[in-house]
């Protein structure tokens, strides 16, 4: 029926926050999938016998798959939509998360975590597309944060997932995980539409929703050569590579500093990385709603969007004091801004795909930009593991942490030149090659290569720095790998194109 003719009384108010609400749903489960190895490590490790190095090798499994599949799953939603690439994901990560019951091998937990990793990898392109298509500019970034929560109401969630396998069994808590998946995966392919197909959705909400959209969505297959071309796509993936990693190492490695360093056990562990984990659940609120705010206060978009990544990005160097104090609480305290900030970052920084790029590529986008998150991560685990035993002191890395996100906001700003505007994307007969582009891709490829020879070349020192931690030298190799694969898509990319977008011509060409 269409929205003219629908009666008022059939529309749900407020529908585009229900949409919200699947999406923060979606993302909670993505993400109980994921930490589940982790909280039940300590059974499994009894049950099955796994060493370290094995276990390692496990999540290298994941790791890898996770950022290989990125840019392929957000081609698959930018092609077939939303609805279908989000449940192709679900399905697939939830069989994947039952299947571990039904396993009792090293070989079959890392086989287990790498189809996880495939399905998983559909979440933030699916989650941050759907927010493009539902929620005016204004509001994308708050709505991005409230999903985003999600990822950190799992973490403080572990707790109950070990709680659960000590009653009831491991195997259990597999099984109960991936059956959530597949139940919200079934309100999923009831409910969700696209916002002009929607049968429930008040006229009124849908010109709000389309408020600011210079580029409605339309049903357009755009080759990635393409949205390489242009300087806000490289802001994107280059700051995504810069600050994901930060979070990676707060992931990973705080519980081992709160351990190490601050002598706390694992029980008053779990209940600080709880405070850490709301704080940053805060973080990802709060920074998501300011933008909107200066916005409603007569403040351009992109002069919002840029003012509340800055402060974001200057909440992180703190930091780096945390490593210096004295009292524990007042290290908390300081992570717990930094973590805040971070994920205040993230809700914004998702929202420039959705901000630069029209909705038929804003998939693509981000699912190039978690690749390259995904390479700086694997990078991350060799490098912090390398400090630790060089230098012994988590200093450095905690400095490393505080200066990523400045660095990554003075990128995007050079690159989008101070204006995040919306391209254009019109067709057109051809594009010329791009010389910049291809030097950039031949660059990558020559680091990458570099950077593969050094691992292995390395290969016992890095073992020995590591903690004979075989996994994170693999990872080295596997991000010098993707890093070089990136290069040769830009080479490729850098030929002329029989499809491109004229309109801004002199960006495509920096690209």
């Amino acid at each position: 029926m269409p929205h003219s003719d629908r009666p008022v009384s059939s529309s749900i108010r407020g529908l585009r926050w229900y949409i919200c609400g699947l999406l923060f749903l979606v993302t909670f489960i993505n993400y109980i999938d994921r930490v589940s190895l982790g909280a039940l490590a300590p059974i499994l490790q009894q049950n099955i016998g796994w060493d370290d190095a094995e276990f390692g090798w496990i999540n290298f499994c994941f790791a890898l798959s996770y950022a290989i599949m990125f840019p392929v799953a957000g081609r698959i939603i930018d092609r077939f939509g939303v609805k279908t690439g989000l449940a192709f994901g679900v399905a697939l990560w939830s069989v994947a998360a039952m299947s571990h019951a039904l396993v009792s091998s090293v070989v079959g937990f890392a086989a287990a975590r790498f189809i996880l990793g495939l399905g998983e990898a559909t979440n933030f392109p699916a989650c941050i597309k759907a927010v493009a298509e539902w929620f005016p500019r204004r509001q994308r970034s708050f709505a991005t944060g409230i999903f985003n929560t999600g990822t950190n109401f799992a973490a403080m969630a572990q707790g109950g997932l070990l709680f659960t396998a000590t009653f009831y069994g491991w195997r259990v808590v597999f099984i109960v995980v991936g059956l959530i998946g597949l139940l919200w995966l079934v309100l999923w392919l009831r409910f969700y539409r696209e916002p002009e197909r929607h049968p429930r959705l008040d006229p009124a909400e849908l010109e709000l929703i389309r408020d600011g959209d210079e580029q409605p969505a339309a049903s357009v297959n755009i080759p990635w050569p393409v949205l390489l071309r242009y300087r806000e796509a490289w802001a994107f993936l280059i700051a995504k590579m810069f600050t994901d990693p930060v979070w990676w190492f707060y992931l990973t490695w705080l519980p081992t500093y709160l351990k190490r360093e601050r002598d706390i056990s694992l029980a008053s562990a779990a209940g600080t990385l709880a405070v850490i984990y709301f704080a940053a659940d805060v973080g990802s609120i709060v920074g998501g709603w300011v933008p909107g705010q200066l916005m409603k206060r007569g403040w351009s978009p992109s002069r919002a969007r840029m003012t509340s990544m800055l402060v974001c990005a200057l909440g992180l160097p703190i930091s780096a004091m945390a490593v210096l104090a004295q009292d524990l609480w007042v290290s908390v305290a300081l992570i717990s801004v930094a973590t805040a900030s971070h994920q205040a970052w993230s809700a914004n920084l998702f929202t420039v795909a959705s901000d630069t790029f029209p909705k038929p590529a804003v998939a693509s986008v981000v699912g190039f930009g978690a690749m390259c998150g995904g390479i700086g991560g694997l990078f991350m685990n060799l490098i912090a593991g390398g400090m630790l035993q060089w230098l012994g002191s988590y200093t450095p890395l905690f400095l490393f942490a505080g200066v990523m996100h400045p660095l990554a906001w003075l990128v995007v700003r050079v690159l989008v030149r101070g204006e995040l505007a919306q391209i254009r994307l019109e067709q057109t007969s051809s594009t010329p090659g791009s010389p910049i582009l291809r030097n950039c891709g031949l660059g990558l490829l020559l680091v990458g290569t570099l950077a593969c020879l050094l691992v292995v070349g390395s290969w016992g020192e890095i073992l020995v720095a590591t903690r004979n931690s075989v996994a994170a030298a693999a990872g080295g190799i596997a991000a010098a790998i993707l890093m070089g694969l990136m290069g040769a898509a830009l080479v490729y990319a850098s030929r002329p194109q029989p499809w491109a977008a004229a309109a801004l011509e002199e960006p495509a060409q920096a690209g």
